[in-house]
């Protein structure tokens, strides 16, 4: 038997970790460099997500063929300053390639730098039906590499940036050409190019995602909430930190974390000692206890209001019943619904696609509770596709499930499944009863 070949840990980039740029001259001689190089640009981004509010990037990782490998403070040239709009413009020239481009996009797109033309990686892999598609992985199985990830969770806001910090970020970037390159091939054997680049393209086009209804509501650990008052002293101390920490530019966690929100929302403290010893089993920080009159004065509002006052259980954001209802209240809704999810598991695994990236399991579940007009009765494909394209499914989903659903539709009894994982449901439906 021949032995697996062993990956070799990628430690530098082939030209060395380059420096930091952060003045204009730095910021057109790169742009000038790039402009002189060919093919696509590999583009990555670090945040200072758990760290800052904002999702901001505090450096951008950028490499072309010929073109150099540059890494761009954006932090001292600000969002809208025009070598960004230059940059925009070459890199408008030509693909960008970005690993799990929905991440990055908003924090580019705040500089102003807004891709025309997409080639993901990450959502390359799923479509590939590779097994696993972070970028380690993938470089792993095909480019024959390793990468360190010690420093993916680190302070992005740190100035200045460490060496070794410098050095991780430039290596996602290093082999992000080869790895698209490589992707490519594995999607054009397979038949499933055209698929991809569809999904790109409706990456770019999408509008930005509308404000959560009550965010708080997405507190960890809410399953431990049995009282209505109790929720509105969540919700009382959540939007004081929010407030706070969006003013501060800090992840709210740091001011009082979600476990500390809970704990306090089930013993109403109205004294500092009283507020100790809520928060003694989590380990008491010092930052909690700094601001522990804002947190007390969060509480004694919400404790104020009257009932009428208190939130609701849950809020449904989309007019439609939990799933895990339909069966018993919604048979006739449930039926087709059943037969839907089996079908479509069938494609997914036929096709070697995860379910969630051959259709919305959402755009199904509406479907299946507004059908259109006459569906239930006749056959009509037609119609099915219409109405996917309208939820927003690209041709090709629409061509691989749109004849299984209008099968669905049609029936009348459901196949007796196991129900999905409570996980799976929104954190709305899933609050537990509340009295």
């Amino acid at each position: 038997m021949e032995e697996a070949t062993q990956a070799v840990p990628l430690l530098t980039p082939s030209g060395g970790t380059p420096p930091v740029i952060a003045s204009e001259a730095a910021l057109k001689s790169a742009i000038a460099e790039l402009k002189a190089g060919t093919g696509p640009f590999a583009i990555d981004a670090e945040r200072a997500s758990g760290f800052r509010y904002s999702a901001r990037a505090y450096l951008i990782q950028i490499k072309r063929h010929g073109g150099g490998l540059h890494l761009i403070d954006p932090i001292p040239f600000g969002p809208g300053h025009a070598l960004f709009a230059e940059l925009n413009e070459l890199l408008n020239t030509g693909e960008v390639i970005l690993h799990a481009s929905t991440q990055d996009l908003p924090c580019l797109r705040e500089l102003g730098i807004n891709p025309t033309h997409l080639f993901d990686t990450e959502l390359g892999g799923r479509i590939a039906g590779l097994p696993r598609v972070g970028l380690g992985p993938l470089l792993e199985s095909l480019m024959g590499v390793t990468l360190a990830k010690e420093h993916s969770a680190a302070d992005w806001s740190t100035r200045p940036l460490p060496q070794e910090w410098l050095t991780y970020a430039a290596l996602d970037v290093e082999l992000l050409v080869e790895l698209r390159d490589a992707m490519y091939g594995i999607l054009n054997s397979a038949g499933k190019l055209q698929w991809a680049e569809q999904e790109f393209a409706s990456i770019l086009k999408a509008p930005p995602p509308p404000p959560r209804i009550d965010p708080w509501r997405r507190t960890s650990g809410m399953h431990k909430i049995k009282r209505r008052d109790q929720l509105a002293i969540i919700r009382e101390l959540w939007t004081t930190r929010d407030a706070i920490a969006s003013v501060q530019d800090i992840a709210g966690g740091k001011l009082l974390n979600d476990s500390a929100i809970i704990e306090l929302s089930l013993s109403a403290p109205t004294t500092k000692k009283e507020f100790e010893k809520a928060l003694r089993p989590l380990g008491l920080r010092a930052r909690w206890l700094e601001n522990y009159e804002t947190w007390l004065a969060a509480i004694a509002r919400a404790v104020a209001m009257s009932e009428v006052q208190w939130p609701p259980v849950r809020t449904n954001t989309d007019n439609l019943p939990p799933i895990k209802l339909w069966r018993d209240k919604y048979p006739e809704k449930f039926a087709p619904l059943s037969h839907a999810r089996a079908l479509i598991d069938v494609i997914a695994t036929t096709n070697a696609i995860p379910i969630e990236n051959l259709i919305s399991p959402e755009s199904i579940r509406r479907i299946c509770w507004s059908p259109p007009a006459q569906s239930t009765q006749t056959r009509d494909e037609s119609a099915v596709r219409s109405a996917l394209a309208a939820l927003g499914a690209r041709p090709w989903q629409i061509d691989l499930v749109a004849g299984a659903l209008a099968d669905a539709l049609l029936e009348r009894e459901p196949l007796i499944i196991a129900e999905p994982d409570e996980a799976l449901e929104t954190v709305a439906e899933s609050t537990p009863e509340i009295e």
